[in-house]
């Protein structure tokens, strides 16, 4: 193991020429980050989730239920014991010659039978209050570190001039105020990362999750080779458009329309500006090109510059649709439903709706950021073509 160990934290990859971990070992001088210290996200993710728990029972839930949030889940369909058992053992979606012959078994109507399966699906989709409740939470952290860290950077030199978060690197001391952002970022999304299973089911679970992994792993890797002054800027950035995100979801469970539509459309704006605007020109152009002038070439710096380019990727993924949500809230008139990632995969509730009856907006996302976030985090964007 110890063998293993010492070849996957090669100096030669993670750090530049002539630099040593023993180099960045703290001292009573200055203190430099450690690898042992990131053990701390784990009891402080755990009690992260705890404090969710608190939160949304004695704050969130009492605030939903002041603003007339719906209490109940969706409409129970009937005990049938040949119906459930389709249900769970062969489908829940049957097909016209299925639902035929349970129509002759069950001397029930087609229609009838088809509501049912319908209603049954829709009795495990969750409840508004639980939606209010998860995006109050969303809000409030995201609220609290994007302030914590927009008041941190204000007084460093690199918020001003990015060249200066590789001027003495890597022998940059280490700051408690940026031990504290850094750690409580990655115990967050350590959270994020287990309660995803126990959250409210996305479409694009899969692509969260893959987020949540490459955020991570950037605010692992960063904060070990000490590129934690870039790195503060990236969970900043990232952490701005999540805070209107989560707002527009809360109106939206609230059925304030106009507010959530509005919300929404600032969403779009700060989102698109900030992921597709200031992320590459103002942070991948300093790791791409400011870091190889200041240091040179080290395979480590190739690794976190593919990671921030998945999160740009995926940036691009969610603006098209942020973009496609955002021309049918202006030609329609309202927000359509998608944005990022509220479409529960269980719900199919509108599948006999007509469209020009359809619900108004669900304006919602799994929100995180990207070094957050982002935090983010929409594939539902084609949601009402698909249902």
């Amino acid at each position: 193991m110890a063998g293993i160990l010492a070849w996957f934290w090669n100096e030669r990859f993670w750090l530049p020429h002539n630099v040593t971990w023993a180099d960045l070992q703290s001292t009573e001088e200055a203190a430099f980050p450690q690898a042992e210290d990131l053990y701390l996200a784990f009891p402080l993710a755990f009690c992260i989730f705890m404090i969710r728990l608190l939160f949304e029972r004695f704050i969130a839930k009492p605030c939903a239920l002041g603003l007339k949030v719906q209490a109940n889940g969706p409409q129970k369909a009937q005990p049938n014991a040949i119906l459930e058992k389709v249900f769970t053992a062969i489908t829940k979606h049957p097909d016209e010659k299925r639902l035929e012959g349970l129509s002759k078994q069950l001397d029930w109507d087609v229609r009838s039978i088809q509501r049912w399966f319908r209603q049954r699906r829709n009795q495990e989709k969750p409840s508004t209050l639980r939606k209010f409740c998860e995006s109050m939470w969303r809000f409030t952290f995201y609220l609290y570190i994007f302030t914590y860290g927009v008041r941190f950077l204000k007084k460093t030199p690199w918020l001003w001039n990015t060249r200066q978060c590789w001027s003495g690197y890597p022998y940059q001391p280490l700051m408690p105020d940026l031990h504290y952002y850094y750690i409580v970022e990655l115990s967050f999304y350590w959270s994020l990362m287990f309660s995803q299973f126990i959250d409210v089911k996305r479409k694009d679970f899969g692509i969260m999750f893959t987020h949540h992994i490459v955020t991570v792993t950037l605010i692992t890797f960063s904060y070990v080779t000490n590129l934690t002054r870039v790195g503060t800027l990236i969970l900043c950035l990232h952490d701005a458009a999540d805070i209107v995100l989560e707002a527009a979801k809360m109106a939206n469970y609230c059925k304030c329309q106009k507010l959530s539509d509005l919300l929404f459309l600032t969403f779009a704006v700060v989102f698109i500006v900030s992921r597709l605007g200031i992320y590459p020109l103002w942070i991948l152009n300093t790791t791409l090109f400011e870091l190889y002038e200041a240091l040179g070439n080290f395979p480590a710096l190739w690794v976190f510059n593919v990671l921030l380019m998945v999160l740009q990727i995926l940036h691009c993924f969610w603006s098209y649709l942020i973009i496609k949500a955002a021309y049918k809230a202006i030609s329609k008139g309202k927000v359509a439903k998608d944005a990022r990632s509220d479409v529960e995969s269980s719900s199919d509730e509108e599948e006999t709706v007509p469209r020009s009856k359809a619900p108004h907006s669900t304006v919602t996302t799994n929100g995180t950021s990207g070094a957050n976030g982002t935090n983010g985090y929409l594939t539902a964007a084609t949601s009402s073509e698909e249902h």
